[in-house]
């Protein structure tokens, strides 16, 4: 075997050094797009955070402050009472389900105690009001069984807040005679 001589060598070991150093950079351009990291732009965009969604809510009834809000989305009965200022000292809450979710564009209405299509109902129940009202509370009203108290959730979930009650002609089972009974029992009127 012939002897390679001092130059040579290193000739070969700095030709070795470079072909490791390429054989790197190919693999990891080709792992990370085909472009080589050297080559990647340095520069780094910072973006915002989304803007939290917004609701518009109308208040009225006995609060201080009735008009039209904007709320968080997810904001519940009470923080819409709350945003108009507080419900007055003829408030009658528990007429109101001040833990049921708000909808954009939905009125909540807080109810006076003892008056005519407030608090107090025809039957001398509490006024429910059909944009809140659990499937439970539904129920309780006259000619208003489980199953139409389940089918009124729905189509509020699905097509949103009732704006008056001959709305509820649109949920299936629910007839003008019907919607009769419920007058002066439920808000909206």
């Amino acid at each position: 075997m012939p002897a390679v001589s001092r130059r040579a060598a290193l000739a070969l070991v700095a030709l070795a050094f470079v072909a490791a150093l390429l054989v790197g950079r190919f693999r990891a351009s080709s792992a990370s797009g085909g472009t080589p990291a050297a080559a990647a732009p340095a520069s780094t965009t910072v973006l915002p955070p989304p803007a939290p969604a917004r609701l518009l809510v109308h208040v009225v009834g006995a609060v201080r402050h009735p008009g039209v809000y904007q709320l968080a989305d997810g904001a519940r009965a009470r923080d819409a009472v709350a945003a108009a200022g507080g419900a007055t000292h003829r408030a009658a809450l528990d007429g109101l389900n001040l833990a049921a979710r708000v909808a954009d564009g939905e009125q909540v209405v807080v109810p006076v105690r003892g008056a005519a299509g407030g608090a107090s109902g025809a039957a001398g129940g509490t006024v429910v009001d059909l944009n809140s009202a659990t499937a439970e509370q539904l129920d309780a009203l006259p000619g208003i069984g489980p199953a139409t108290a389940a089918k009124i959730v729905a189509y509020r979930q699905q097509h949103g807040a009732f704006h008056s009650l001959s709305e509820l002609d649109a949920v299936p089972g629910i007839g003008a005679g019907r919607i009769a009974q419920l007058k002066g029992l439920v808000v909206p009127p």
